[in-house]
């Protein structure tokens, strides 16, 4: 039976404008300059061309639910003096763009600051990002990590270091040696693929840091 009900009109240029704050930051750019020339169409071709990309948007959030709905459950070992300061560290680097965490070395910071940026949101609109001056180093905490969140090696969590990559379309936190990651500002100056980098070992004061 045939409906009386007018086709759906496309978003507005506003509505879609605050579709994209909540996707992923590659396709957030990606669709703005998609958005912005759909914008500057002739009248007559507008309402298709922002039809093409309310569909696009609609298809990236979909991307979003699935990303957010593979964060793992987030528990901290008690035993570790990083998570008597859990609370602290939550508010701060929430509220900051750029966080310094010194500790003693086995305090925790390499696991447990991922998680804490789990725990936050970050991970979802892109990939938490975690740096190690070495190859070996890379591998072990990204083990550890994926034990601790109760998750396989590749998915929520992932690494990639020199001939190796286990990194998927789910994987939330991606860690990696410095090396790797200042290779990608090659292809990606913004490095829009992440919403959040931790770089760990800075103090090493290696040319890459």
């Amino acid at each position: 039976m045939p409906s009386d009900l007018p086709p759906p009109r496309p978003p507005t240029l506003d509505a879609l404008r605050r579709d994209l704050a909540g996707l992923t930051v590659r396709d957030e750019r990606r669709l703005l300059a998609r958005l912005e020339r759909a914008a500057r169409r002739p009248p007559a071709e507008r309402e298709s061309a922002l039809g093409a990309v309310a569909h696009d948007v609609a298809v990236a959030q979909s991307a979003v639910v699935a990303r957010r709905l593979a964060v793992p459950t987030i528990t901290y070992p008690e035993n570790l003096p990083i998570t008597a300061r859990r609370e602290e560290l939550l508010s701060t680097i929430a509220d900051h763009q750029v966080v310094i965490v010194a500790g003693e070395t086995g305090s925790g910071k390499s696991t447990q600051l991922p998680k804490l940026c789990l725990e936050l949101g970050r991970g979802v609109r892109g990939l938490i990002g975690h740096t190690q001056p070495r190859r070996v180093a890379a591998r072990t905490v990204a083990e550890r990590l994926a034990e601790e969140l109760g998750t396989e090696l590749g998915g929520a969590v992932g690494y990639t270091v020199r001939f190796t990559d286990r990194v998927g379309e789910r994987t939330l936190v991606k860690v990696m040696t410095d090396g790797i990651l200042l290779a990608e500002t090659q292809r990606d100056r913004e490095l829009a693929r992440y919403d959040t980098l931790i770089i760990d070992e800075a103090h090493e004061r290696s040319l890459n840091i």
